[in-house]
């Protein structure tokens, strides 16, 4: 192989990369997720210790996967579910592709079901694995410590808990599904970290 085929190799391998590492924060910087719901908005961050349920869900946020879905699954006092692409009123403009089936368990001894806890709901299983787009948040104020070992916690709310509380609140059906729908659409911004810890009194 020639010099020239040599650099041209290089360049296919690298250009990649480098695209994927764009948007991607660094030290300084991190994902400040918006829950935009009927009833207000929910801002959330979501833990660099679970770095496969962060960036599958920034992902699927990026191509709006999650916007025009419901919260269907909603019980007081315990939490509020959402994140079913079967749930969208809208016509799809993503590749459905882009969802996976299941995630790897990423469940960590310090990332517990705390009051606003964001985690990845799933199905019984061995493995633990998590559903590839469904999250929940912990409306308790007590939080939810018999789910803890159990089901991946990747995120937290850093504020909009009225808001959970107002869905959590909600009249629902005998299969805990809210009478009339409530839907959400999602935002990413890249923010940096010491503004998070500074406006929403967070600690990395």
């Amino acid at each position: 192989m020639n010099r020239r085929n040599i650099l041209w190799l290089v360049v296919l391998i690298l250009l990649p990369l480098a695209s994927f590492s764009q948007g991607i924060p660094n030290n300084e910087n991190d994902y400040l997720i918006t829950l935009d719901t009927d009833y207000g908005e929910i801002k959330m961050v979501l833990y660099d210790e679970t770095p496969i349920h962060k960036m599958n869900f920034i992902k699927l946020a990026n191509a709006g996967v999650y916007d025009h879905l419901k919260f269907h699954r909603v019980i007081d006092q315990f939490m509020i579910q959402t994140g079913d692409p079967k749930t969208r009123n809208k016509s799809r403009d993503y590749d459905p592709s882009i969802i996976r089936k299941t995630l790897p368990a990423e469940i960590r001894p310090n990332q517990k079901n705390i009051y606003g806890a964001v985690g990845a709901a799933r199905r019984d299983n061995p493995q633990k694995s998590s559903n590839g787009s469904q999250f929940y948040i912990v409306e308790n104020p007590k939080g939810a410590p018999h789910l803890d070992g159990d089901y991946t916690v990747f995120g937290r709310v850093l504020s909009g808990l009225r808001v959970v509380h107002k869905i959590a609140g909600v009249a629902t059906d005998k299969n805990d599904q809210p009478k009339k729908d409530i839907r959400m659409r999602v935002s990413v911004d890249t923010v940096k970290r010491s503004k998070i810890e500074r406006f929403y009194n967070y600690k990395y």
